[in-house]
């Protein structure tokens, strides 16, 4: 490999192979220019036609508490008769790092050029860039969705239309533990690959 790449190749590599989702997550989160960092990574996403498909919301602090109990009003309607303990964890969940940033598509369906996959993917390139940006700046994140990302009504509470999509809720701040287990060993890839030729 490396007759191919030099260090500065080698270190965007190490990047992308040791990337993992984080586990225990803690003050501090990404600070203002931090975060000016990896949303300028996120919109450096594939982006076909120039639509720049990508939203975001940061949600952190007190803010929290509010989205935590937008996931439980979700789990409340969608499974009548939850018992107030699950509800309890579900508002929890928005505990789980100081900073969200949930990322949507803005997904423009009178597109004939350029179609709504595409511009789903585009932000969800963006949302992996991001937390690749996270990483490289010492942070961690976590990607997570579940049934409520999907709501219309959750969709709305957060600022987005029904026709936008959002990919993911990411979760940022510090590995609690410090020396945090290390990635696991890479991923075989070989299984995955066919190759045309000839």
């Amino acid at each position: 490999m490396s007759e191919v790449c030099d260090n500065t190749c080698m270190q965007a590599i190490d990047a992308l192979l040791q990337r993992r989702s984080g586990r225990s997550l803690t003050e501090p989160g990404p600070d203002a220019g931090a975060l000016e960092l990896m949303f300028a990574s996120a919109v450096r996403a594939p982006d076909h036609g120039a639509l720049r498909p990508w939203r975001f919301l940061v949600i952190r602090g007190a803010a929290r508490e509010r989205f935590g109990e937008l996931l439980a009003q979700y789990l409340r309607r969608a499974h009548p008769g939850t018992p107030p303990e699950a509800l309890q964890r579900e508002r929890h969940k928005a505990f789980r790092a100081p900073l969200i940033v949930v990322v949507a598509a803005k997904i423009d369906p009178a597109q004939r050029k350029i179609p709504q996959v595409e511009q789903l993917l585009s932000a969800g390139a963006a949302a992996h860039g991001l937390l690749l940006a996270a990483d490289a700046l010492g942070f961690a994140g976590v990607w997570k969705t579940g049934a409520a990302t999907y709501d219309n009504e959750v969709k709305r509470a957060l600022g987005f239309e029904d026709s936008e999509a959002i990919v993911g809720f990411l979760y940022l701040g510090t590995e609690a533990t410090p020396g945090a287990p290390q990635p696991g060993p890479p991923r075989d890839w070989r299984g995955l690959v066919r190759v045309w030729e000839n």
